[in-house]
């Protein structure tokens, strides 16, 4: 089956009678509701289903496909922050998504997230419901996960041909966002929250550095250096760690220099650029945390 260009979901808004009896959300879900606020923990939040259903999805309009049942699978209320909002699914079958949004619409995928894969991806998502449907391709059912996520990364999901490779890539748009920051820059210190790990080896960017992180950036500082030091540091309730790119592509981590389980990483004559900043979890769980930036010793 030929892969979809690109992981830009497709747009499907229904307009006919027809094609709106053959969905119903107003059905009690099959596995179940959740309330998920922006930054929620554990990220991705899954849940394992059933996929497929005697419905044609394709009734809905293209580029709807695959065999959905009448009831939605899962619904999330969703209160949304500055992040993203990713549905993806991971089957050793073939799946697809369908998803009715708060703005009334569909949004559907085949092979959006990997081969057998589907992602439908809201950039700026509404608040409200987003009743989701996981189908099958060729028809029956299967056994799938659905991962509801704020992250970019993706690159331990299971199923078939998951995708990700394990790569830590600062390339990638930071998570959380970037900033620009000129010495002595107010309020000192700048502070983010975030959620903490991901599920490549921090090791594999650099031997000595240790922790879980994503494969994206979770935070980028434009830095523009004077007199000072340039200190990052995290706060968390968990055991974190620290892996930082340098502007000449140079890795500095951490994981317990700054007091406790909080992890440091100091420059005492920082350079002027980009500084790429992941948040790693000691363990493999992912962790609430805060990220800050500052100049004060």
């Amino acid at each position: 089956m030929k892969r979809l260009l690109g992981a830009t979901v497709a747009v499907a808004a229904i307009m006919g009678a027809s094609a709106v009896a053959a969905q119903d959300y107003s059905l009690s879900p099959n596995y179940g509701e959740v309330r998920l606020s922006s930054g929620f923990s554990p990220d991705p939040y899954t849940v394992s289903v059933t996929a497929g259903g005697t419905i044609d999805a394709a009734k809905l309009g293209s580029p709807c496909s695959g065999r959905i049942s009448d009831a939605p699978d899962v619904q999330v209320t969703y209160s949304p922050g500055s992040l993203p909002l990713i549905f993806r699914t991971a089957s050793d079958s073939d799946t697809t998504l369908v998803v009715n949004a708060p703005d009334g619409q569909w949004y559907c995928d085949d092979d959006g997230f990997t081969d057998l894969g589907a992602e439908v991806r809201f950039n700026n998502p509404r608040s409200g419901n987003y009743d989701v449907w996981i189908g099958t391709f060729g028809g029956g059912t299967a056994a799938a996960t659905l991962y509801v996520t704020e992250l970019n990364d993706a690159s331990d999901y299971g199923g078939g041909n998951s995708g990700g490779g394990g790569t830590i890539d600062a390339s990638l748009t930071a998570t959380y966002g970037e900033v620009r920051l000129n010495s002595g820059f107010a309020p000192d210190p700048h502070r983010v929250s975030l959620t903490a790990g991901g599920s490549i080896e921090a090791s594999t960017a650099a031997r000595d550095c240790s922790g879980m992180v994503a494969a994206a950036p979770d935070y980028q500082i434009t830095y523009s250096a004077g007199s000072l030091p340039l200190v990052i540091r995290t706060e968390s309730g968990s055991d974190t760690t620290l892996l930082v790119n340098g502007p000449g592509g140079e890795w500095y981590c951490d994981d317990d220099s700054g007091g406790g389980t909080n992890a440091q990483v100091r420059l005492n004559k920082p350079s002027s650029g980009v500084y790429d900043i992941w948040v790693g979890t000691f363990g493999s769980a992912t962790a609430s945390a805060s990220l800050l930036i500052t100049e004060v010793p």
